[in-house]
């Protein structure tokens, strides 16, 4: 594996997003989805699913003081809530509220934040194990069902908790308390004799070791990481001996998934399609690709290539969303992409921005990139309303209300967002998203930058020996001008490398107000290498028509239909704007297209118009002749994607007749 290639990830503290699109999406994120968050976990958003999960924790502590003391533990004891990975809501909610701590001092969420964890750590066994469940419903059960009660899920989400707040305060009451748990973990699986062959039913304690890793520099972690990668689908498969053990039913074993559901089918190597629950399988291609990075292991850099291909290429939404079928949260088929039944989970969305980073990281090259920026600006932040209270689970393509209520196929799709959800898995990963977005944009090494997403930052680093600042100010995702400013003390030499978007092409590349005619491209990135001065300036300008987009003829459902882009943004038709029976309308692809910038529209958005047909049902014959039914010119008003259904309840529809 060629490690000159190698870049390393920027921590939300090291970048400060200053301006623009996603710095209002970090403020939404600090000033209402974070406190909206801890008013649902303690159960205090009126007309919201119960969350129970910092009850669940509080109650354990109450019985771990209770087991510590020697006094009787009695049946009276208040019970366990939730689902059994309950934890994993506090602890992605923990992660969020740490990342925003890095770029924004405030000394009151601090606070709250060691009043979490001190209710967390009251909890800890003796030996280390944490989870609520089993502390409550009985510890001698515990790692008795790998495959579906989510110890080590829990453990992996709280584990980059404790990592997110280190980085954050230096403080290690959380990071010691979750090695201690890990410890006792690595005592009991690994590759030894004497040890058990488990392994995570949802994968993501893999990636949380890797970032452990990181900071302690403990080969132990990487180790235990590599275990959990290396024996996952191995015969005898572990999670079918589990159940014949400890009794625990076959679950996914009478569905066509089997042992895939939990992608423990075959050894992750010989893997090379995405199968079963889409979320539990993004998480494990972050940690195979993380892994593969550390170990410079190409075995696992090609699979995770293959699993990447197949998914972009076959089974990805325009909108980057994973995860097409309700059945099982999961992968189906090739090309099967239905719009109105879309699983589409906002996890799975966030899973795949995961993988497309941890790529970067060993081979800068735009097609990541490019997937990166797509889910980001679509199939994420969907998930949730403008004003930072409501949230998907789900993202449809296509959406009719009344079908929503009526038609068993869709009632799992909603029209509207919610305040919370029972499996309330997607609104603190949506928050943990938010507050680190500026990890996402830079990768650097010793000698080389490469930015990958154009977001109004500044970040300053060590470059070839040189404090190097870098500012990027731009207006996009509604205009494609950027403007980046080097600022050094000293002339230092560097490669400068920025992403082509592969949606753009016509671009204009100027340094120093000169035209860079011919750029050295390399997988996408336009590379400047030079020995840069103070005031350095590199401007791009792309090109941002309206696209007329269309799927691979064999995606059946999208036969006869187009959607729209502009840059990175998917466009939908919302009744709002178009009236109902958004299926009767037909749109021009030769048509004019025109895109306005509108204020006042949806906190602010471009949005597109254009002409088309709508044919206007008068008859009362549920079957006609062709002809019999007329056509008028309707206007047609798009708005971006990720906005829809903050307005009136009605129909959506993103691929449109044509």
């Amino acid at each position: 594996m060629n490690t000159d290639k190698f870049t390393n990830v920027l921590t939300p503290a090291e970048v400060l997003v200053a301006e623009g699109f996603w710095k209002n999406k970090m403020e939404l994120a600090r000033t209402k989805v974070i406190p909206y968050e801890w008013e649902a976990l303690n159960d205090r958003i009126e007309g919201a699913t119960s969350s129970h999960s910092i009850m669940n924790f509080i109650i354990a502590g109450e019985l771990t003081e209770k087991r510590k003391t020697g006094n009787a533990v009695s049946t009276s004891d208040k019970d366990f809530q939730g689902m059994v990975f309950q934890d994993s809501d506090t602890a992605k909610w923990l992660e969020a509220a740490a990342n925003i701590l890095m770029w924004h001092k405030d000394n009151e969420l601090e606070a709250l934040i060691d009043q979490v964890i001190d209710i967390i750590c009251a909890a800890q066994q003796p030996d280390g194990y944490l989870n609520t469940y089993y502390i409550i419903n009985g510890l001698d059960k515990r790692f008795t069902n790998l495959r579906d009660n989510h110890e080590l899920y829990c453990l992996g989400h709280m584990l980059e908790a404790a990592v997110a707040y280190y980085q954050a305060t230096k403080k290690r009451k959380l990071l010691d308390a979750m090695i201690h748990y890990v410890e006792l973990v690595d005592r009991l699986f690994g590759p030894e004799p004497e040890k058990a062959k488990g392994y995570p039913g949802h994968e993501v304690i893999e990636m949380a070791l890797i970032k452990l890793y990181r900071i302690t520099k403990d080969e132990r972690h990487v180790k235990l990481a590599k275990y959990f990668i290396d024996q996952r689908g191995q015969s005898p498969n572990y999670f079918e001996e589990e159940a014949v053990t400890y009794g625990n039913g076959t679950l996914w074993n009478d569905t066509y998934f089997k042992m895939g559901y939990f992608q423990a089918h075959k050894p992750v190597r010989e893997q090379d399609t995405a199968i079963g629950h889409a979320v539990r399988a993004m998480y494990l291609y972050c940690g195979m690709a993380d892994v593969a990075k550390e170990t410079k292991d190409e075995s696992l850099l090609l699979a995770c290539q293959n699993i990447w291909n197949n998914i972009t290429e076959k089974q990805m939404y325009i909108t980057g969303s994973v995860g097409s079928s309700s059945t099982g949260e999961s992968f189906s088929f090739d090309y099967d992409l239905p719009n109105q039944t879309a699983y589409a989970e906002t996890c799975a969305a966030i899973g795949l921005v995961f993988f497309a980073q941890r790529m970067l990281l060993m081979e800068p090259d735009s097609r990541y990139a490019d997937i990166m920026e797509k889910t980001l600006f679509n199939g994420i932040i969907s998930g949730i309303s403008l004003d930072g209270t409501r949230f998907f689970y789900l993202n449809p393509l296509e959406s009719v209300p009344e079908s929503c209520e009526k038609d068993e196929k869709c009632q799992r799709t909603d029209a509207t967002r919610q305040k919370w959800f029972g499996v309330a898995c997607c609104p603190p990963n949506i928050a943990r998203l938010l507050s680190s977005v500026g990890s996402y944009i830079y990768t650097v090494k010793e000698q080389a930058v490469y930015q990958h997403l154009f977001i109004g930052s500044t970040i300053q680093h060590m470059i070839n020996g040189e404090a190097v600042r870098i500012e990027t100010s731009t207006n996009y995702p509604w205009d494609g001008k950027v403007k980046i400013k080097i600022v050094t003390k000293n002339p230092v030499e560097f490669q400068y490398a920025v992403r082509i978007p592969g949606w753009c092409k016509n671009y204009k590349l100027s340094l120093n107000k000169e035209t860079v005619k011919q750029p050295v491209i390399e997988k996408g990135y336009a590379c400047i290498s030079r020995t840069w001065q103070d005031d350095n300036i590199i401007e791009l300008d792309f090109s941002m028509p309206v696209v007329i987009m269309k799927s691979n003829s064999n995606v059946r459902e999208n036969t006869g239909k187009c959607a729209v882009m502009r840059g990175p943004l998917v466009y939908c038709l919302e009744e709002e704007d178009n009236g109902g029976n958004l299926h009767c309308i037909t749109m021009d692809i030769n048509g004019t297209y025109q895109s306005v910038w509108e204020p006042r529209t949806l906190d602010g958005v471009t949005a597109v118009y254009s002409k088309g047909r709508k044919t206007i049902s008068n008859r009362n014959e549920l079957y006609m002749e062709a002809d019999a039914e007329k056509t008028e010119t309707i206007a047609l008003k798009w708005i971006p994607y990720y906005a829809w259904a903050n307005r009136s309840v009605g129909e959506m529809a993103v691929w449109i007749r044509t």
